[in-house]
């Protein structure tokens, strides 16, 4: 968060961007993307920890059908029925991949569909906050940020976390200080990557491209690293994941490369076309 204030409020001085000046508009503005980002994590942290990781993969994957109606519902976007049939094959193959390992565990299961809702909310509002008219991308990745640096602080202290970070004994060490540094920017970096990939595509195709994302890891997983088991069900849950990735992929971008149809004059009349 530090690292995303200085980099923007600088860039800002220097006139390389523009987002809005702060005033008492701002946080009704900014309303409720805060929250949303506070409850992302908190849920976010406590499910990890509670759930397999095939079950927390295949849970997460919920978060694309609930973007879907959150922006059908807050943004007013419908999807053609090619869209929605990808999106569920994308949890279908997830389903059958963890197969094997659905473990059931009910506080583990209630965090993770609320760091769904959380995720599928934060993805449409920041969407909608992009708007020019509202905040931009710049504005919303600025004001988020300073916002909710010192309740994330507090929320550190209080965990204990905070002190275990002061305590580390390789503050010291340059390495580790630039290994550091260069840490908190790329995580300015992949924050800004997932906003401009809502600006310029919609919340839907970020929640899809991340699923696609962990799929691709586990094929690399199954060539590099040595840490894959495979197993026929997984193998073939994998497949039907990227599957209707890459379904929704080539549906998306065709219907974004389809040339507009030209209007033909000769259907319009006399008093329109003066």
């Amino acid at each position: 968060m530090a690292a995303t204030i200085m980099i923007l409020y600088v860039s800002k001085l220097n006139k390389i961007i523009h987002f809005p000046d702060f005033d008492k508009k701002i946080p009704v503005k900014l309303f409720p993307l805060p929250l949303l980002y506070v409850g992302n994590h908190i849920s976010g942290l406590s499910s990890t920890s509670k759930l397999s990781l095939p079950m927390f993969t295949v849970l997460r994957k919920f978060t694309i059908p609930l973007t879907l109606l959150l922006e059908a519902i807050v943004l007013g976007k419908q999807y053609p029925l090619n869209i929605i049939i990808s999106v569920f094959a994308i949890i279908l193959g997830a389903f059958i991949a963890a197969g094997s390992d659905l473990a059931f565990n009910l506080e583990g299961y209630v965090f993770v569909l609320l760091n769904d809702i959380f995720t599928a909310a934060n993805g449409v509002y920041t969407k909608q906050k992009m708007d020019p008219k509202e905040l931009g991308q710049y504005g919303v990745l600025f004001y988020n940020a300073c916002f909710m640096i010192v309740p994330a602080l507090v929320l550190s202290a209080s965990t204990g976390d905070l002190r275990q970070a002061t305590e580390f004994n390789q503050w010291k060490n340059v390495l580790f200080i630039i290994q550091f540094l260069l840490s908190c920017f790329l995580g300015f970096l992949l924050m800004y990557s997932t906003v401009l990939c809502s600006h310029y595509n919609s919340a839907l195709t970020t929640a899809v491209v991340g699923a696609i994302k962990n799929v691709s890891i586990a094929y690399i997983g199954m060539l590099v690293g040595g840490d894959y088991v495979f197993s026929v069900l997984n193998f073939i849950g994998l497949n039907i994941c990227m599957a209707g990735g890459l379904r929704y992929s080539f549906l998306t971008l065709s219907s974004q490369l389809k040339p507009k149809q030209p209007v033909d004059e000769e259907n319009i009349p006399p008093d329109l076309k003066s």
